[in-house]
């Protein structure tokens, strides 16, 4: 009975922390759209060169160090049922190391920002480095509490987090920017936003463990070369398989201005450039999340332990988790650069560079299904391999930036992530498929997928033909309109079809919001 509990308290867990890591996702992509309206496409290239750094200490200290503690905790909880005192050891090792890390990025600031291409940038960079110094303390709450299968106090903190941050970034921006004040203090109010997330996070955590008086005085052995080996090994492995998207912007933080100046821009003229090419992420992001969502619900039932006690379970679930994935990510990626140009202009106040973003927008759908099928590899206990296909693809997005940038601009960057996160597609689907031989792991309707996404596509491209010939769109509250109507309208359109004619089966649908509803519809 005890045993049943603590499962279903772990699945709650999960699930639990899968939600508030999608709306701090959200809140994460969402707020990047008013900050380029408030400072411009060069105060948007500032910031989305120091959000990499400060968005890598952000997953060591929500993802990758957490889950290092919680082993241990785990581990000490199963030989003697309670924690003790000498769990403290564990956040002096992280002090330690995550010093050692803000020692290093704060005396290498020069050196980063020249290889960025940009000088200015030191002084963010600098002010970014202190939030090393309180991921130890992040990382040290967040782990004990997910050790003892308590997944609130880490959900919780992870959404005051990103309400603080971007509330402070937002704030900053209008200020700096009504102040006519130097437009890289962007930067380091980036930093400084993300730096007092991360302490109120602190302070949140720090009650509820106050709260909860967990503590018990007992001396057990404790293996310092062992759980040092599990931050950076294990712990940065975690890390790895949350940022693909995270780690192709690190990329092109330091590639793509440097490589458009060889094209023959000016700096500044990259600067802006780099700032439009980064329109794209937030969009990106807040696709990826839609494309994936649905299916990582179904993620947590997808483990090896499942697959051995529930084999028809298990694969059943395996092929909706991608069924979702395809679906979702194809209609939102389609659907987007269909009406893109539109959507450029409402968000960003002009249209520049839409054809270049409509082309990265195609890494919607390659990033969904390798953030679905990592999850699914990972549950099954093949972390390191996820993270290896990830490492793959950010050095071929690497070296594509450096070979295609100074010929096909902003172009080439775009051609770089759409083929390195098809990439570290094909490597986990071949993973997968040495892991389940006999797993057909593609069960698309295609009849109806191709019906449905015609449906789609016509509907909006009569409508843009509609807007382009009847109706003249001058305002920003003309765009807001047509954009929302015609996404709504379309989406329920792909929806609709998928759901008459089978795109979906009667368990399925139930995973869907009005899951029962929509089962009316289906042909069935």
């Amino acid at each position: 009975m005890e045993k049943g509990q603590s499962t279903k308290q772990l699945f709650k867990g999960a699930l639990l922390l899968t939600l508030a890591g999608l709306i701090s996702k959200v809140f994460s992509a969402g707020y990047r759209i008013p900050l380029q309206n408030i400072t411009g496409d060069v105060g948007f290239y500032i910031y989305q060169q120091i959000y990499p750094i400060l968005g890598i200490a952000t997953m060591l200290g929500l993802y990758g160090f957490p889950v290092a503690i919680s082993r241990e905790v785990a581990k000490q909880k199963e030989q003697d049922g309670h924690l003790t005192t000498n769990m403290f050891n564990m956040l002096i090792l992280l002090i330690i190391f995550n010093g050692l890390l803000f020692i290093g990025m704060y005396l290498s600031a020069s050196s980063i920002a020249v290889w960025m291409g940009d000088l200015n940038l030191v002084g963010p960079i600098k002010v970014a480095a202190f939030i090393f110094l309180l991921i130890p303390f992040l990382s040290f709450f967040r782990g004990m509490f997910q050790g003892l299968n308590n997944m609130k106090p880490t959900a919780l903190s992870q959404v005051a987090e990103q309400l603080i941050r971007v509330g402070i970034i937002i704030f900053i921006a209008i200020f700096l920017v009504k102040q006519g004040y130097n437009i890289y203090w962007v930067g380091t109010g980036a930093a400084l936003g993300s730096i007092l997330g991360a302490f109120f996070s602190t302070l949140v955590l720090f009650y509820i463990w106050k709260r909860k008086k967990t503590i018990h005085v007992q001396r057990f052995d404790f293996n310092v070369f062992s759980f040092m080996k599990a931050i950076i090994i294990y712990g940065l492995i975690i890390s790895i398989n949350h940022m693909i998207l995270l780690l192709f912007q690190f990329v092109d933080a330091f590639t793509l201005v440097p490589n458009l100046i060889t094209f023959g821009e000016s700096i500044e003229e990259a600067k802006v450039w780099k700032g439009i090419f980064d329109r794209a992420q937030p969009l990106i992001q807040l696709g990826a999340v839609l494309g994936s969502s649905f299916a990582l619900a179904l993620v947590p039932s997808v483990t090896e332990k499942r697959m051995k006690q529930f084999p028809n379970l298990f694969h059943s679930h395996l092929q909706s988790a991608i069924k979702f994935s395809f679906l979702l990510s194809v209609g939102a990626t389609v659907g987007l650069i269909t009406i893109f140009p539109y959507a450029n202009t409402l968000l960003f106040l002009d249209n520049k560079g839409s054809g270049s973003l409509e082309l990265l927008t195609i890494t919607i759908f390659f990033a969904s299904l390798v953030i679905t099928t990592a999850s699914i590899l990972q549950g099954l206990g093949y972390v390191k391999a996820t993270a290896g296909s990830i490492i793959v693809g950010v050095l071929v997005k690497w070296i594509l930036n450096i070979s295609l940038i100074p010929t096909l601009h902003i172009n080439g960057s775009a051609i770089a992530t759409v083929l390195s996160s098809s990439i570290i597609l094909l490597l986990n689907l071949i993973i997968l498929k040495k892991v389940l031989p006999s797993t057909k792991l593609f069960v698309i309707p295609w009849r109806t997928f191709l019906l449905s996404i015609s449906g789609m596509v016509i509907f909006l491209f009569i409508m843009n033909g509609l807007v382009t010939k009847v109706v003249v769109l001058t305002t920003r509250l003309d765009y807001l309109v047509y954009v929302l109507c015609v996404s709504i309208v379309g989406a329920l359109i792909y929806l609709f079809l998928l759901v008459k004619y089978n795109g979906f089966t009667k368990e399925e649908l139930r995973a869907l919001p009005f899951g029962e509803q929509l089962s009316r519809l289906n042909r069935q």
